[in-house]
């Protein structure tokens, strides 16, 4: 068995795929960590298999590729089902590893043996920024400075219902590439998910096909000890997922709060979930704008009002963040005729 598994779920973007692989193949020859990386690519029109040709001599690679298009949560459960390992690691094809990523994490699992749950921090920068430089990208180019998905400053070992904190992860744990994890636990909890619902291909139709891994991770390890790693092992390039940005305030207003409600379900402490929910509501009032005035919106059809709104009435951030922007506005007009 091998200690860690990097799961890729691919489609296209095969320039993005490239610097990912390449990022593993670098990162590989500064550490003796036994690794494998799993990829299952979801019926790419892109030449995939040229790139997996490329690297498979370089370092140890398992593929899948579907002759159709089964959806995101689908995919990724294919990944982790090709893991032979302790650790397994979740990224996107737009995600890359550090140079030193592989022997820092080889030093993480010594550390802390009996952590099954890590969540490890990034770094975001722009795909204009890595394409414009030579390819595949160098980590030489990199910028002098890079922002951090999270701002929490310092490594911290807990309960794994204590990384369920807006000021750890404003998103509660959301994004997969964030997360390794015990890969038997994930896989004596995959009954926490409804494969007919994941494999409903519709864009953010349901909870389980937005947050399949989220609501494996809140059944598998709500009694585990977890782990954050405050200093970033990655980077995630915006710019190549926008197809996301349209939906975004669909999923922060409606299906975020929903995965709140499934960590409460599991185990996370009343006053946690009131206190993170209260601030996950905070745009309410502005989607539900943006869903009547801004046609480019999406996940209105997906929208319960009674579910989604008149049940989260009683949350005090609702009615202060409009409020917060039109001072805002104001303020800044102010300035404007200064």
């Amino acid at each position: 068995m091998k200690k860690l598994s990097i799961c890729i779920p691919t489609l296209n973007r095969v320039r993005c795929l490239r610097n990912c692989l390449e990022s593993i193949y670098r990162s590989s020859k500064q550490s003796n960590i036994d690794f494998e990386v799993c990829i299952s690519d979801n019926a790419s029109h892109e030449n995939v298999l040229q790139i997996i040709d490329e690297y498979k001599v370089l370092i140890p690679i398992k593929f899948n590729q579907y002759e159709k298009n089964y959806g995101l949560g689908v995919n990724i459960l294919k990944t982790v089902s090709m893991a032979n390992s302790e650790f397994s690691w979740i990224i996107g094809n737009d995600d890359m590893l550090l140079d030193n990523t592989l022997s820092r994490l080889d030093e993480i699992f010594k550390s802390n043996i009996d952590v099954d749950y890590f969540f490890v921090n990034s770094y975001h920068l722009s795909s204009e920024y890595v394409f414009n430089k030579k390819q595949p990208f160098n980590q030489i180019d990199l910028p002098n400075k890079m922002k951090k998905f999270s701002d929490f400053k310092n490594d911290l070992t807990c309960n794994y219902f204590d990384l369920i904190n807006y000021k750890i992860s404003f998103d509660f744990l959301l994004g997969q590439f964030l997360s390794i994890f015990k890969t038997d636990m994930w896989r004596s909890n995959l009954n926490a998910i409804n494969l007919d619902l994941i494999k409903d291909t519709r864009v953010m139709s349901n909870i389980y096909n937005t947050f399949s891994h989220n609501i494996i991770f809140a059944k598998a390890f709500s009694n585990s000890k977890a782990h954050f790693v405050s200093d970033p092992l990655s980077i995630c390039l915006y710019g190549e997922r926008d197809w996301w940005k349209d939906y975004y305030a669909f999923v922060e207003s409606v299906r975020i709060p929903e995965l709140l409600e499934v960590y409460r379900k599991n185990g996370l402490p009343y006053l946690s979930y009131i206190i993170n929910k209260n601030f996950a509501l905070r745009k309410l009032f502005v989607f539900l704008f943006k869903l009547v005035f801004v046609k480019e919106i999406k996940g209105w059809e997906y929208l319960s009002i009674k579910s989604h709104v008149i049940k989260n009435l009683l949350y005090p951030s609702i009615y202060l963040m409009p409020f917060f922007y039109l001072i805002r506005k104001i303020y800044k007009k102010t300035l404007s005729i200064d």
